[in-house]
């Protein structure tokens, strides 16, 4: 498989996001065809040596900045806590919390209406007096209709996001959804072209570049004196800067021996998640968006560093022709791991690969037969991507409007995923990917609709509901990686792979909507999510069992994967 293909899938955010999609794409190519030439030198200087920690843990800062750009629109787009100005109670010196608001402000979904008050029954000569005293701030002043309060509100708290900025309330709260959806199309556009230009320039230059040029567009947008500005940043944002966690992933498994790579996949995406969880405890001490902005974004300019102190991808080394350095950095890793390595292993290694980049352009590549024949599967799989990306991010969104503290929810968010990427490792094997697939999504599925029947003031009861959701679809989402890349061809898996995580990408793009449908009845972004899980989950079962077999080479024996043997009844 060509150098050319590893770059052009896309990541989901939510988480992985936010923030993963050609995860498994990347570790597929690292470890499933490449030349075993390497693999066996990789072997002999250690497969996850002092050299590979090293690079490996220098790899984990962009993953937590890639958590940080995908989803710091979660606090900076935010609407904050408000409730309408009641000109016949409110004094200059009223909070957010009165004695009579229960007269004053319509109470539904467990909180004060935030863009209605009830009509009061005075004259118009009266209605727009502010009396200190309360002289009229009696409950037989006011009536039971409710009307709209224009744009003087009261606060709850000191937050600042770009709605109390820049005035975006009420009707116009659709303006601060645009900004997740904006984000998402930079990630859609980013992806590929991140993927091409880490492929035509090398892993490392576009890591620090792209982190760089990022981390700028960040400090920019901090800077912005309006919306449209605002937004324009956070479309370049991400378009420069979504490459960060697919070009990080494969750095940091080339370079791992063949028996670590799922281990290192899985403790890297795990970073990701903990870096949400740091951003819900960051946007908790830094209420202002602005500053918020600066410090996520403003460190990560050091990123242009790693052109000095990480080493490039060997296995893009290869694939450039460029054997000295290639060499070079597998010399410079047996001597930091104390391990020997053999010229003569070096040599079949530069010969081998040689004779592959020779042979590169003669391999055939039947993406139109492999539509042809897998025409359902695909479908099955863009349906099952477009859910995952939908209901991932989708609760990460969702999680700061649950109630109780949005920061810690949001923290709670982030650390529930790190069991739910575990949790892949122990069942995969042992259940198989189809029903691990199957059973984790239909328990998501059945969360997000228990969740509907809790009362909205038993938050205790909604907050475990959706931590186990949660936990449910990350552990699917990352079963799903594995699965996609076993199901199809060798000589089309990327770009099918691709195929399928970029139609999720859509998922990612209406998830910022979802909180908007809460307006109209609060539980319809669980019922939306358990619907999606519930069919899909389903369709699962008409996948092909992979576990334990053999990674199909042609179109044919991916076509005939439930026929198959078993690899420990092959042996």
């Amino acid at each position: 498989m060509t150098s050319q293909k590893e770059g052009n899938g896309s990541k989901p955010t939510d988480h992985k996001t936010n923030g993963h999609a050609d995860a498994e794409a990347a570790t597929e190519k690292a470890g499933g065809d490449e030349d075993n030439s390497l693999d066996a030198i990789l072997v002999r200087i250690g497969q996850f040596g002092r050299y590979q920690i090293i690079n490996y843990v220098l790899l984990c800062v962009p993953m937590l900045f890639n958590a940080f750009f995908s989803i710091s629109y979660v606090f900076t787009a935010s609407t904050v806590v408000h409730r309408c100005t009641v000109p016949q109670c409110d004094s200059p010196s009223s909070v957010y919390e009165e004695d009579w608001l229960g007269f004053t402000i319509p109470y539904k979904n467990s909180a004060w209406d935030a863009c209605h008050r009830y009509a009061v029954n005075l004259s118009a000569a009266i209605t727009g007096y502010t009396d200190p005293s309360g002289q009229y701030c009696l409950q037989e002043y006011f009536t039971d209709t409710s009307e709209t309060c224009g744009r003087d509100f009261k606060f709850r708290d000191e937050e600042k996001t770009i709605s109390t900025e820049f005035g975006i309330y009420c009707e116009d709260e659709w303006m601060l959804s645009m900004v997740g959806t904006i984000n998402n199309v930079g990630q859609f556009v980013g992806i590929p072209l991140g993927g091409y230009f880490a492929d035509r320039y090398g892993r490392r230059t576009m890591l620090a570049v792209a982190g760089s040029l990022s981390a700028l567009m960040g400090v920019i947008r901090s800077l912005s004196s309006n919306y449209s500005m605002f937004l324009a940043f956070e479309f370049l944002d991400m378009a420069v800067g979504s490459t960060l966690f697919p070009t990080a992933f494969l750095l940091a498994i080339e370079l791992v021996g063949p028996k670590r790579r799922v281990a290192a996949a899985t403790i890297i995406t795990i970073f990701y998640a903990l870096g949400e969880a740091f951003l819900g405890f960051l946007a908790s001490q830094v209420p202002h968006w602005r500053w918020l902005l600066r410090v996520l974004y403003a460190p990560a300019v050091l990123q242009i560093l790693f052109l000095w102190i990480l080493p490039e991808s060997v296995r893009w080394l290869l694939s450039q022709g460029a054997e000295e350095k290639a060499s070079n950095v597998l010399r410079q890793a047996a001597r930091i791991n104390k391990r020997p390595l053999p010229e003569e292993q070096v040599e079949d290694l530069l010969s081998s690969n040689r004779q592959k980049l020779s042979q590169a352009n003669e391999s055939q590549y039947p993406i139109m037969r492999a539509v042809v024949f897998f025409s359902l599967r695909i479908a099955n799989c863009c349906l099952c991507w477009f859910t995952h990306t939908l209901i991932a991010l989708g609760l990460s969104l969702n999680s700061v409007n649950l109630g109780g503290n949005k920061y810690t929810n949001f923290m709670l968010n982030g650390f529930i995923q790190i069991p739910g990427l575990l949790l892949p490792l122990i069942i995969m094997d042992r259940v198989g990917r189809r029903y691990s697939l199957c059973a984790s999504m239909l328990l998501c599925a059945i969360c997000m609709g228990a969740s509907a029947a809790v009362p909205a003031d038993n938050r205790a009861g909604s907050l475990t509901l959706f931590l186990i959701g949660k936990l449910a679809i990350t552990c699917s989402f990352q079963i799903l990686y594995f699965f996609t890349s076993e199901i199809f061809p060798t000589n089309v898996r990327n770009t099918l792979l691709s195929l399928c995580s970029m139609v999720g990408r859509i998922g990612s793009m209406l998830a910022p909507q979802t909180p908007l449908l809460a307006k109209y009845y609060i539980y319809a972004p669980q019922i939306l999510f358990a619907t999606f899980a519930l069919i899909s989950g389903f369709l699962t079962l008409a996948f092909p069992e992979t576990s334990d077999k053999v990674l199909p080479t042609t179109i044919e024996e991916a076509r005939d994967l439930n026929q198959a043997k078993r690899r420990r009844e092959e042996s």
